[in-house]
């Protein structure tokens, strides 16, 4: 019995001397939040969140990660996907300001905006930015469509929305919205390689 008392003994004072002390917890814990707060482990674990379903949390860890220092130009776009997929959209806007104001010539991102300024009701917002992308980018055929739509669609001004269709057929003739752009014209233009219209001559 002695020697069975004298083994419980030794076997607790082993295991308390292995057991870590509340100093070595604490700075245990510390450490894990240091990790949570390291740029490349946010930005994963707001991946991984996104990746199954999880928006919420999604958002919140890339958020975090923005604010701990990751690179906007890797995390924005990603923000602003989870952000749409959640109907977010003023949060997306919101969190696109600061990049736009940092980099005004940023036309890929302001066109995004644009588009998430149209969908909050934001009509005057949208209109300026795509004006502004439409000027800056004069080649690039998706925001002359989409202005043309809002111009049309939205701000009822058919003179100014015929302007951007026809600015889009010109650069993308049989593009995928080609057919709704020539519907929309006030005046039909002839597809690519049909013959000109002929007016009919008086007699």
């Amino acid at each position: 019995m002695i020697r069975r008392a004298i083994a419980v003994t030794l076997a607790g004072a082993i295991l308390a001397a292995c057991a870590p002390s509340r100093g070595e917890r604490v700075a245990r814990d510390i450490s894990i939040v240091a990790a949570e707060r390291k740029p490349d482990t946010l930005l994963a674990r707001g991946l991984a969140f996104a990746q199954i379903g999880d928006l919420t949390r999604a958002e919140q860890y890339l958020v975090s990660a923005l604010d701990a220092g990751a690179p906007a130009e890797v995390v924005l776009p990603k923000l602003i996907d989870v952000c749409i997929a959640s109907s977010h959209y003023r949060a997306a806007i919101e969190y696109a300001a600061p990049e736009l104001q940092r980099n005004p010539d940023n036309a890929s991102l302001r066109f995004v905006v644009a588009e998430l300024d149209a969908s909050t009701g934001d009509t005057a917002a949208a209109r300026r930015e795509l004006d502004i992308v439409t000027q800056a980018q004069p080649l690039e055929p998706a925001p002359r469509f989409a202005y043309a739509r809002l111009l049309r669609d939205v701000i009822g001004d058919p003179v100014a929305a015929d302007r951007q269709f026809r600015a889009y057929l010109s650069l993308q003739p049989n593009g995928e919205h080609a057919n709704e752009a020539r519907a929309s014209l006030l005046k039909t233009v002839p597809t690519e390689g049909a013959p000109p219209a002929v007016e009919p001559q008086s007699r």
